[in-house]
């Protein structure tokens, strides 16, 4: 479900439903019911098949109602539950190796999931249990009429070439697009023509704390270049050139304007 949401195989946005975790709650008590009845009758196989049945459809309401942009939360937050899991195959083997794996990786992928959540100024709650508190859109709704400014790449090359300050703003779109090391090519042209060029990295720019930190390190990116979000935001209004690559998420202005959009309450 992770995979297809993050591939838009379906609806990105958090799907929901009435009595939603009332029902999902409901169905893990059973699950864990059937699971202490099968530690006093083993041989119940019914009940075990029945068990794993409820287990993949709690796995996937559970995913279900969470949007897009929490998704890295909820990667993070599924391998820690297979860190748990391998924890407890190694209670069931007595194997101590996946025993203190299994609790390093789900401990690890705990703690990940509530800096990521932080990071995104979102509730760890209101990432597990889906949409909980979000506020539905509100019919009323203002549209202001803006005039677009379109520019060729010879327009871009000219203002780049004459420009002082730079400042850059990557995000998971550049990932994808394999697209820093160019990026840093042009922006080593750019210094080298006398230009002051700076990244502006957002807490969570990629898939997750740090990614963007690690792309940008193997195209030989200087770490004094780079800068967090809260340390730089005052110094875009005194720049000659916003540079936005792949960064839809952090500057869409539908994370503080549509509270409808799974991208609302993003920082920006």
């Amino acid at each position: 479900m992770a995979f297809a949401k993050l591939q838009e195989l379906v609806k990105g946005a958090p799907i929901t439903y009435r009595f939603q975790n009332v029902s999902n709650i409901t169905l893990f008590v059973l699950t864990f019911g059937m699971f202490v009845y099968l530690i006093f009758d083993p041989t119940a196989t019914s009940v075990f098949y029945l068990m794993l049945t409820l287990s993949l459809v709690i796995g996937v309401l559970m995913v279900l109602p969470i949007g897009g942009a929490d998704m890295p939360v909820v990667v993070s937050l599924l391998n820690s539950y297979a860190g748990l899991a391998a924890a407890a195959t190694g209670f069931a083997i007595n194997n101590k190796v996946l025993i203190i794996c299994g609790a390093l990786d789900g401990t690890s992928g705990f703690f990940l999931s509530i800096l990521m959540s932080r990071a995104m100024n979102r509730s760890f709650t209101n990432v597990i249990f889906g949409a909980v508190g979000a506020v539905k859109q509100e019919n009323s709704q203002t549209t202001e009429q803006r005039t677009v400014i379109r520019y060729t790449p010879e327009d871009i090359a000219f203002m780049l070439e004459r420009a002082q300050s730079v400042i850059i703003v990557p995000g998971y779109g550049l990932a994808v697009a394999r697209a820093q090391h160019a990026l840093q090519e042009m922006a080593n042209i750019l210094i080298q023509k006398g230009a002051t060029v700076r990244y502006a990295i957002h807490p969570v720019a990629g898939r997750m704390p740090g990614h963007m930190n690690v792309l940008l390190a193997e195209a030989d990116v200087p770490y004094d270049l780079l800068f967090e979000m809260d340390r730089i935001n005052e110094d875009f209004q005194n720049t000659d050139i916003a540079l936005v690559i792949g960064a839809n998420d952090v500057v869409n202005p539908a994370a503080r304007t549509k509270k409808d959009s799974p991208l609302y309450g993003m920082p920006s």
